[in-house]
């Protein structure tokens, strides 16, 4: 190879061996997470201003049956804790009103512990890239000393840059996956906690309203 030359992506491949199509696959599944939880993880698919205005209204004028029909039509996080809480009431009337905080923040709880379970994914692939990465060096240092194993005399030039490059080539591209993976994942943590922070706001609001019409 002429000196100044870049290798191509498909050298990069060939060199890299069979791993490097596991590290493809891998950031291309990480590229999906983050379109996914981008379109997901946002206020409007969690604790939408608009549905918890319009609950409120709802449960202040008592229309219970309506709500619900909101909550079914817009399956938010919101309305998981909505329509837990209206369930219960209409199974269990007439219960002491602690039951019902508990009923609404367990479900608030496990709507959080989704979204946080979530985004968990990222930080498993961010610590499987590089492990990856290093299965594809211990291979490549492999061949570079079964090169020299027997025979140092007859090793071939060639043979030894091969095994050292797949060494290199498939550490840097576990990297490459795994350090965007861990800053999307950082990024997508404090999103989390804000929209955690959103619902619970709102779930109280509700709660607040639900425990004085029983009362």
């Amino acid at each position: 190879m002429p000196a100044g030359e870049m290798l191509t992506l498909a050298q990069l491949m060939h060199m890299g061996g069979w791993l490097m199509y596991v590290l493809g696959a891998l950031s291309v599944l990480g590229l999906a997470l983050i379109m996914y939880y981008s379109l997901v993880l946002r206020s409007r698919s969690i604790a939408p201003a608009a549905q918890a205005l319009r609950l409120r209204e709802l449960l202040k004028e008592r229309r219970g049956r309506e709500a619900r029909e909101l909550c079914a039509q817009q399956p938010t996080a919101l309305a998981a804790v909505a329509s837990a809480g209206l369930d219960f009431l209409k199974e269990n009337p007439g219960t002491p009103p602690g039951m019902l905080k508990e009923i609404m923040e367990s479900e608030g709880g496990r709507q959080a512990g989704r979204m946080q379970n979530m985004i968990h994914y990222l930080l498993d692939l961010s610590a499987v890239a590089p492990m990856v990465g290093l299965l594809g060096t211990v291979i490549g240092m492999l061949k570079a000393f079964n090169t020299v194993a027997f025979d140092l005399a007859k090793a071939r030039p060639m043979e030894l840059a091969g095994g050292v490059a797949q060494a290199l080539i498939t550490t840097i591209a576990g990297l490459i996956v795994a350090i965007p993976a861990m800053m999307a994942y950082s990024w997508f943590r404090g999103r989390v906690i804000k929209l955690t922070g959103q619902l619970e706001e709102a779930s109280t609001d509700l709660l607040a309203i639900l425990e004085n019409k029983e009362g």
